[in-house]
C-alpha cells in the first residue's frame, strides 16, 4: 500500500516525523518503520536521493581511517557490516574491489605506517603496507613515481541510489507516509508536540528526527540548538567512459588531508571510472555547479594517477555539497527536551554508516522517552538491479521470454529497456522526473546523455507510450571497445 502523498498533508498526529529523504533519513525511516508507530519522511525535493546523498562516491567503506574512538569510527564500522548483508539480500550492486592508498613522496610513505596502525585500531587487522613493485604489479596503468601503498582490502563500490531508494521502499511499504516537495520552514513547540510548518501546509508530531543534512544547523536552531554549522564543501567530479574502465583494477585513494580523502580515481557500479573530488568550502548551499578550475585540478591531479585516463571520453561531470562542519565527528545529539534528535554533520560517510546511524537514532529516541514498542521484520525487497558486474534485464533470456519488453532498449547507451522504466514508474516510490527515472534505472546516463533516448524516455515518464525504440544489434552498441 503506497502512503506518498501529493496532495493535502494527513492531519493527525504522528508519533515520529523524519525531515531528510536522504540516504540517512530514508534509513531512520526505514528502521522505524519496524515499529508500531504513525510515521512520516519529510523532503524538500521531489524524490528521495535528491540532496549530497545522490552525487557522493559511492563508496562502501571500512572506516579504516576514521578517528579511533569517535561515534563516526563506530557507526562506520557497524554500518559497513550491515549494508553489505543488506545489499546481498535486496539486490543492490556492491563490487569489493579493494583500495590502495598510494604514496608519491617519502612523506606519504612515511605516513603509511600510523595509517596502518589506525586502521587496526579502527578493525581492520587486514590492512598492509605493499612496495613500489607490487603497487605496480595491482595497477599497470598507475602513473610513474609511486613508492608504496597502503592495502585496505574490505573498500568496495556501491550503489547509492538503489540504497536509498530500498530504505524509502521499505518504509513507505510498512506505512510510512512519504511527502515530497515539502519544505519545512518553521517549527513550533506546541507543549505536547511539534509543529512543522511546511510549504504544502503543517504537520504535527509528537517526536522528530532532524536529517536534513546542509540544513541541519538550521533546522536544530529552530530547536532552540546552535551546536554546529554546516559549510558546505563541494565535490566536483569527472566521470569517464566506461571505455576507460579496464584502466583501474582498485579504489586508488591519496593520502587523507584535513579536508578530507582528497582526490580518488574509483570505478563505478555502473562500470564507468570516476576522478574526483575537489574540497572547496562554500557559503552557498545551493553551489552544486562544476567550474573550469575545478575540474582543471582534477585533470592536473588525475593525470599523475593514472596518466591514461586523461585521454578517456568524459561522459559527464557533476558536484555534491558535504554537510562539513567545525567538528571531527558526527554531530548526532538526543534533545530530550523538544522530544527531538538531531543527525547532522554526516559527511561523505554516512551512506556506509547510514544503517547504523538509523539504528542508533532510534536508540536516542528510546532513551529521551519514546516508546516505540516491539521491533518486527519488514517484508523482504528485491531492488532492481542496474549495476554493470550483474544480469541486467537485457541479458536475460528468462526475463524477455516472460514479457518482451525486458529485451526492447529505449537507452542504447546503458542498455535500459522499455520493461525497466515501465516497472520504476510503477514502483512504489516512483519518479516524478528524468533526474530521479535517472537514479532508478540509468536511462540517460550514459555518453549520449540523453540526446539520443531522451523524447522515448520522456514521453514514458510524461504517461504516453513514447516513439518504438529503434532496433540496434548488440555488436554495434556505442560503448563495445573499439578496435
Amino acid at each position: 500500500m503506497s502512503a506518498i502523498h501529493h496532495g493535502p498533508l494527513p492531519g493527525e498526529l504522528h508519533d515520529v516525523i523524519v525531515v531528510g529523504a536522504g540516504v540517512v533519513g530514508s534509513a531512520i525511516a526505514r528502521e522505524l518503520a519496524r515499529h508500531p508507530l504513525r510515521t512520516a519522511l519529510v523532503d524538500a525535493a521531489d524524490d528521495v536521493c535528491d540532496g549530497t546523498s545522490k552525487a557522493n562516491t559511492a563508496i562502501l567503506h571500512t572506516g579504516f581511517d576514521a578517528v579511533p574512538g569517535s561515534l563516526e569510527a563506530r557507526l562506520v564500522r557497524e554500518g559497513s557490516a550491515l549494508l553489505a548483508r543488506y545489499a546481498a539480500d535486496t539486490g543492490i550492486p556492491v563490487e569489493p574491489l579493494g583500495a590502495l592508498l598510494v604514496a608519491w613522496d617519502t612523506e606519504q610513505l612515511d605516513a603509511l605506517p600510523s595509517l596502518a596502525a589506525k586502521a587496526r585500531a579502527n578493525g581492520c587487522p587486514e590492512v598492509r603496507i605493499i612496495d613500489a613493485d607490487e603497487v605496480r604489479r595491482r595497477e599497470p596503468h598507475l602513473g610513474p613515481g609511486a613508492l608504496g601503498a597502503l592495502h585496505v582490502p574490505g573498500e568496495s563500490i556501491i550503489c547509492p541510489w538503489t540504497t536509498t531508494l530500498a530504505y524509502a521502499t521499505q518504509a513507505v511499504r510498512a506505512g510510512t507516509g512519504l511527502h515530497l516537495g515539502c519544505r519545512v520552514e518553521r517549527i513550533t513547540d506546541r507543549g505536547d508536540h511539534q509543529e512543522l510548518t511546511t510549504g504544502r501546509g503543517t504537520l504535527r508530531t509528537r517526536w522528530l528526527v532532524n536529517a536534513a543534512g546542509l540544513h541541519a544547523d538550521e533546522l536544530d536552531r529552530d530547536l532552540g540548538r546552535a551546536d554546529f554549522t554546516v559549510t558546505p564543501r563541494r565535490g566536483q567530479l569527472i566521470v569517464y567512459d566506461k571505455l576507460a574502465r579496464d584502466l583501474v583494477r582498485h579504489i586508488l585513494l591519496p593520502v587523507p588531508t584535513a579536508l578530507g580523502k582528497g582526490v580518488l580515481v574509483s570505478p563505478t557500479v555502473y562500470g564507468n571510472v570516476m576522478l574526483g573530488p575537489t574540497a572547496e568550502d562554500l557559503g552557498d548551499k545551493r553551489a552544486t555547479e562544476s567550474t573550469a578550475e575545478g575540474l582543471a585540478t582534477l585533470r592536473e591531479k588525475g593525470r599523475r594517477i593514472l596518466p591514461a585516463l586523461i585521454d578517456e571520453e568524459i561522459t559527464t561531470v557533476y558536484a555534491g555539497l558535504r554537510a562539513a562542519t567545525e567538528h571531527d565527528d558526527y554531530r548526532i545529539r538526543a534533545h530530550p527536551d523538544r522530544r527531538a534528535v538531531t543527525v547532522g554533520g554526516i559527511r561523505s560517510t554516512g551512506l556506509t554508516a547510514s544503517m547504523a546511524i538509523a539504528a542508533h537514532t532510534v536508540g536516542l529516541l528510546k532513551e529521551a522517552g519514546l516508546d516505540t514498542g516491539p521491533a518486527r521484520d519488514l517484508a523482504p525487497l528485491t531492488m532492481p538491479q542496474i549495476g554493470e558486474a550483474f544480469p541486467r534485464p537485457y541479458q536475460r533470456p528468462d526475463l524477455i521470454a516472460a514479457d518482451p519488453a525486458y529485451g526492447t532498449l529505449v537507452c542504447h547507451c546503458e542498455r535500459v529497456s522499455l520493461g525497466e522504466i515501465r516497472d520504476a514508474l510503477a514502483a512504489t516510490v516512483p519518479p516524478r522526473s528524468l533526474d530521479a527515472l535517472r537514479r532508478r534505472t540509468r536511462a540517460r546516463a550514459g555518453r549520449c546523455q540523453g540526446f539520443y533516448c531522451g523524447p522515448a524516455v520522456g514521453a514514458l515518464l510524461d504517461g504516453a507510450p513514447g516513439p518504438d525504440p529503434e532496433p540496434r544489434p548488440a555488436d554495434r552498441h556505442p560503448q563495445e571497445r573499439r578496435a
